[in-house]
């Protein structure tokens, strides 16, 4: 069966990488890139923020939906529900999520509706399901972030915290909603792959939404560290001081906007349960760009394979816990350590 894939956001960074792993993995797959520019043969014109230009996606007859751009407005969301076409999005920050998934779930869907924003693509969420044979039986998930300046990164998450850093966000304590900043609250944490330890602050990242409200899951928490010791003291000492509410937007951009050549990412999972701590620990020796397209196409597979009921899903319900995991190991850039 012939399937139709479009890339919105196909020209920056991780829309190239997941068009990248998706050829060489699905060779016989056809797919489209959409942009504002547009272009000749499979490079089209979609601009999230005009609706008229989504003809397009009609006339090429597209399965599938792809979105690595930030669609504000949930044009392309609405779009897809009303055309029955099915949708992957890679993009949202918390609020945004919260949003766009109370819009789907108050629309009669026939297709397959998939938020995948979870932090690198959506695939904690499933990687806490291999460290606990019930979920039920989790009483804590803990998501330790390291981040490095070097990483080859596109300008998405550095814009968030450039519009975010000075508002709070929610954790969740005890199934109580925290309110939270980033940066503050340090815990100190011993990073895998030669990083040690270090100090870790408050982050957002959608999981914590996810794992709570979705999982139903007591308590979650997220705390990142930056790859230099003294950028990330320093940023908490700027929360401290409250110096991110009086800089602009732009300035807070220059702060948060650089972006390296290219170098490690990693993610810690700590998974609590009345039996012990259970600990998974990823590398992506390519860096974000590289893991988030991973998981974008690994969930593209699932949804090519059409077992799959209409609805709405988040990404990491796509997948059998263990079957995802072994996919990521097979990866030849992507290292995992387990241990109790």
């Amino acid at each position: 069966m012939e399937h139709n894939i479009l890339v919105v956001g196909g020209n920056g960074l991780v829309g190239k990488t997941i068009i990248r792993i998706l050829k060489s993995r699905n060779p016989d797959v056809n797919i489209f890139i959409g942009g504002r520019k547009g272009g000749t043969g499979n490079h089209l014109k979609i601009d999230v923020t005009d609706p008229r230009t989504f003809r397009m996606i009609k006339e090429k007859q597209i399965d599938l939906v792809i979105l690595s751009v930030n669609d504000k407005e949930d044009h392309i969301l609405r779009f897809v529900i009303e055309n029955k076409i099915d949708y992957l999005d890679i993009t949202k920050p918390t609020p945004d999520l919260v949003k766009a998934y109370a819009i789907a779930k108050n629309k009669a869907i026939q297709s397959r509706i998939v938020f995948s924003s979870g932090w690198m693509g959506g695939i904690v969420n499933g990687l806490v399901k291999t460290l606990a044979g019930n979920m039920q039986d989790i009483q804590e998930v803990k998501l330790f972030v390291y981040y490095s300046v070097k990483d080859l990164a596109g300008e998405s998450s550095a814009h968030f915290m450039a519009e975010n850093v000075a508002k709070p966000f929610i954790r969740y304590e005890n199934n109580r909603s925290v309110p939270v900043k980033h940066f503050l609250d340090s815990e100190d944490f011993d990073f895998s792959f030669g990083i040690g330890k270090r100090e870790a602050y408050n982050f957002d990242v959608p999981d914590l939404y996810i794992l709570s409200q979705i999982e139903k899951i007591p308590n979650v928490s997220v705390k990142m560290t930056y790859n230099s010791k003294f950028i990330t003291w320093l940023l908490g000492a700027f929360q401290k001081i409250r110096l991110f509410n009086i800089l602009s937007l732009k300035e807070r951009k220059m702060i948060f906007g650089s972006s390296g050549n290219g170098d490690q990412s990693v993610f810690e999972i700590v998974v609590k349960t009345k039996n012990g701590n259970e600990k998974l620990s990823l590398q992506s020796t390519k860096g974000q760009a590289e893991l988030t397209a991973l998981s974008a196409v690994l969930h593209t597979e699932e949804l090519l394979k059409k077992t799959h009921e209409n609805k709405v899903y988040f990404s990491h319900q796509l997948h059998q816990p263990s079957s995802l995991l072994e996919k990521l190991k097979a990866y030849e850039t992507i290292n995992i350590k387990s241990s109790r």
